[in-house]
């Protein structure tokens, strides 16, 4: 019989609590205009918009975190780490909408919400090695981890150069980081599940 103590049952409800937690969060960022008209309400595009790109990103990184956890067996030291450093860096999210949204898009907090982006695509590296590289690597073949960390080798570099055209062009930087939620969208790069 496995040690239940061992098990990554408890950390995926953990991490489902902090999840719930960061969406709340951003949510009660939203605030409605102070006049009565669509015209005060579509001069909220910047805070829709970050909202929109925001819950879009959580939902995939929280459809990719139930993924790479199926492949856990056990909730190693080095596991339960990588699994607190992802979640701290998803804590950041409503911070950076607030703070793009605050600024309608500005450069500077479009650059950090890029970096943010980039933190959690690193902190989820550190996670699908412990859960996929060292102890799902007889579930997931050699192809699929290959293409998986080509994905997130790509999607790191994108929100890096994301980044760095946030600083001239955030609009555009924030198109492409819109793009690159695309690669995730499906947490499989198999057909099978």
């Amino acid at each position: 019989m496995a040690d239940a103590s061992k098990s990554p049952e408890r950390l995926v409800y953990f991490s489902d609590g902090v999840f719930a937690i960061v969406i709340t969060l951003l949510v009660l960022e939203l605030r409605p205009p102070h006049e009565v008209t669509f015209a005060a309400l579509l001069r909220l595009w910047p805070s829709g918009l970050a909202y929109a790109v925001s819950y879009l990103f959580l939902a995939i990184v929280w459809v990719n975190h139930h993924h790479v956890f199926r492949y856990s067996t056990e909730a190693s030291r080095s596991l339960i780490w990588a699994n607190f450093a992802h979640l701290f860096s998803v804590s950041l999210v409503p911070f950076t909408t607030a703070w793009i949204a605050d600024s309608e898009l500005a450069p500077l907090p479009v650059t950090l919400y890029a970096v943010v982006f980039a933190f959690i695509n690193i902190t989820y590296m550190m996670l699908c090695r412990e859960a996929i590289d060292r102890q799902g690597m007889h579930k997931v073949s050699t192809s699929d981890r290959t293409v998986m960390r080509i994905r997130s080798i790509a999607t790191l570099s994108t929100f890096v150069l994301a980044a760095l055209l946030a600083l001239r062009y955030p609009v555009a930087a924030m198109l492409l980081i819109c793009t690159c939620l695309a690669i995730y969208l499906r947490p499989s790069v198999s057909n099978r599940p």
